[in-house]
């Protein structure tokens, strides 16, 4: 199917940059639209690329205190300040760089336009590749993250009058920061497929997190042992995520597409493919037109395998938006490569694909109690299911 989409971006983008040697470079959202554009997917019928502005204060204040975002302007314009550390602000992960609060507004403003074009119906997708900033808490930063940028755009989304957004979170951290900001609100339902945090950070994100008194079962986790593949993954995707959001019935899915999930990842240890993450791309699109009306609002998130993965992997979810899914066994164009050799001085892929086909064995076929991944959904259906009327699968 052809689909409106509207694409937030502008190169300024590239400017949240926590500097050389981090692991989120922004080279990988540059090579990502330049990829996407050498295929013809920024160009198709019903696409509309526009510069975002900055999110305001009040944006801002929607989820991060007063405080916080103070801290953050100071240490943009003053370097690392005596309070930073108390805001997060200077650590390894999240260290402080010139232009940091504008930067980082300019990344959230781009999900808020994004999140209005689907709301006002300008469009029936809109997307924030730059965004997806799940880690970020209402006074500090954390994981890479300073403003949060979904959490922010959800607000936003309730302020407008929805009174119900589902947030499907498939990065391979705990989408923690976004749990924490609708912990006790029963109009979100957020659902986050994560490696297991005994072997990963956030260290969150249990089965046994399932919300506050007012929203038991609205915070939904899926924690995979570490080394899950495309099969085991796509398993627990579909065991969990298709039942709940259907039966929450979101008038709009907003989804953070975090491909850390690939087996050549430095941060992480899932087992993922790009033909598996490509995937679980097409699978929220089609539960976003099957649940909410078509109205998506898509992120991007982790990824740190920086020529290899997130240019393919975030290009075949723009094209998926789209509606114009690319063929995965695509070359990459030429002048991709080349582009990419000169900037990182890295070989590029050839293709689209690693010649997998995203095929998994549905839970529905028979459980395998010995299995660490049926565990992991089991575990999670018996957490969550009974709050919403469904069953949980019994060993």
């Amino acid at each position: 199917m052809t689909c409106s989409l509207y694409v937030a971006w502008d190169d300024k983008l590239t400017e949240y940059d926590f500097g050389p040697g981090h692991p989120l470079a922004p080279v990988r959202v540059e090579l990502t639209m330049r990829l996407a554009r050498s295929l013809g997917v920024l160009t198709a019928p019903g696409v509309a690329v526009t510069a975002p502005t900055p999110a305001t204060d009040a944006d801002l204040e929607l989820v991060h205190t007063p405080d916080y975002i103070a801290a953050v302007r100071r240490a943009g314009e003053s370097g690392l300040t005596p309070d930073a550390l108390r805001y997060g602000l200077g650590t390894a992960d999240d260290p402080v760089f010139p232009g940091m609060h504008e930067a980082s507004a300019l990344v959230t403003g781009a999900t808020i336009a994004a999140a209005r074009a689907v709301a006002l119906g300008s469009a029936e997708h809109g997307v924030s590749i730059a965004g997806g900033l799940h880690h970020a808490m209402a006074d500090h930063a954390s994981g890479f993250c300073v403003y949060n940028d979904p959490a922010i755009a959800i607000t936003t989304l309730l302020d407008q009058g929805l009174e119900r957004v589902a947030y499907v979170d498939i990065d391979v951290h705990h989408g923690d920061g976004v749990q924490a900001a609708f912990y006790n609100d029963p109009r979100v339902l957020t659902i986050s497929l994560h490696e297991h945090p005994a072997t990963l950070f956030p260290g969150t994100g249990r089965p046994s997190e399932t919300g506050g008194p007012d929203a038991d079962g609205y915070a939904v986790n899926v924690a995979l042992p570490a080394g899950t593949p495309d099969a085991g993954w796509l398993r627990a995707f579909h065991a969990i995520v298709p039942p709940l959001v259907r039966t929450f019935g979101p008038q709009l899915l907003v989804s953070q597409h975090g491909c850390d999930t690939h087996w050549m990842d430095p941060l992480a240890n899932l087992r993922l493919t790009v033909d598996g993450q490509r995937a679980a791309h097409a699978a929220i699109h089609q539960l976003a037109h099957e649940t909410a009306g078509g109205r998506w609002l898509l992120t991007g998130g982790g990824g740190y395998e920086l020529v290899q993965v997130v240019p393919r992997t975030w290009t075949h979810l723009l094209a998926e938006a789209a509606g114009r899914p690319i063929d995965p066994a695509t070359p990459t164009p030429g002048e991709w490569r080349a582009y990419t050799k000169q900037r990182t001085g890295r070989d590029a892929p050839e293709q689209m694909t690693e010649g997998l086909d995203g095929d998994y064995r549905p839970i529905e076929w028979g459980l395998e109690p010995g299995d660490p991944v049926d565990q992991a959904i089991i575990a999670t259906q018996k957490a969550v299911f009974p709050s919403h009327g469904i069953a949980p699968l019994i060993w």
